[in-house]
């Protein structure tokens, strides 16, 4: 078994409705989510060094991926940080648009995983301000991790999609999961859902360890603790 500790502390976190969904079928992205949780959000990334999503949702959702915070990005400075973090995605196809706000909005590190056979094209393409890291045959989500760990990442946001979800859960290299439950349904199987298939290692004999529920407006938040590092994270924050 890997040593825990080779890679980041590793939180998920999204947004989804009452039956599962991370959006709905339309062009128009659902707003699940409300100001006060974007804002404890912002709060949550400013804690981390790095922020990761999947080539799919960098294309769905174009996000800047920064803390909103001047405050926050402040008291990043102060402790000798950049004022956002890292930002890192996931691609298989090599399909990135260099103009996706991924890459244009703010001046902060951009680190991009993929496959052997796209990585020179994309380094082309992306150009020499964007990091693109050659991850082998076939991209693997513990190789990732491994990778942002000697990049000095000790704490990473993963915000989707549900296929990157699905891989750090299958993996087993989720320490924490941040669920915010909308109260409402999409009802529409073509939309995205926050997993998909696969073997986790939460089931029937073995439940995930609900650490927190906190009502947001109109919102919940839902807070699992997956492995023992987020309890050691809790202690060494003054929460336990």
């Amino acid at each position: 078994m890997t040593d825990p500790t080779s890679r980041p502390y590793v939180l998920l976190s999204c947004s989804l409705s009452l039956d599962g969904y991370l959006d709905n079928a339309s062009r128009r992205r659902l707003i699940l989510s409300n100001p006060d949780d974007l804002d404890r959000v912002d709060e949550v990334r400013a804690g981390c060094d790095a922020i990761l999503v999947g080539a799919g949702t960098v294309r769905a959702d174009d996000p800047r991926l920064l803390v909103r915070s001047e405050e926050r990005r402040a008291r990043r400075v102060e402790r000798g940080l950049d004022p956002n973090p890292v930002k890192v995605t996931v691609t298989r196809s090599g399909d990135l648009d260099p103009d996706a706000r991924f890459f244009r909005a703010g001046d902060t590190e951009r680190v991009v995983f993929c496959p052997s056979r796209v990585a020179g094209p994309l380094r082309r393409r992306l150009g020499p301000t964007v990091c693109v890291e050659d991850a082998g045959p076939s991209v693997s989500m513990r190789r990732i991790a491994e990778s942002l760990a000697g990049r000095g990442v000790r704490r990473l946001m993963v915000e989707g999609g549900g296929r990157v979800h699905t891989q750090f859960l299958t993996e087993g290299l989720a320490d924490e999961l941040q669920l915010v439950v909308a109260p409402l349904f999409v009802g529409d199987s073509r939309a995205p859902r926050f997993v998909g298939d696969g073997c986790f290692p939460w089931d029937e004999h073995r439940r995930a360890d609900l650490a927190e529920v906190r009502r947001i407006g109109d919102v919940v938040l839902l807070r699992y603790a997956l492995s023992e590092r987020f309890c050691e994270a809790e202690v060494r924050a003054g929460v336990r």
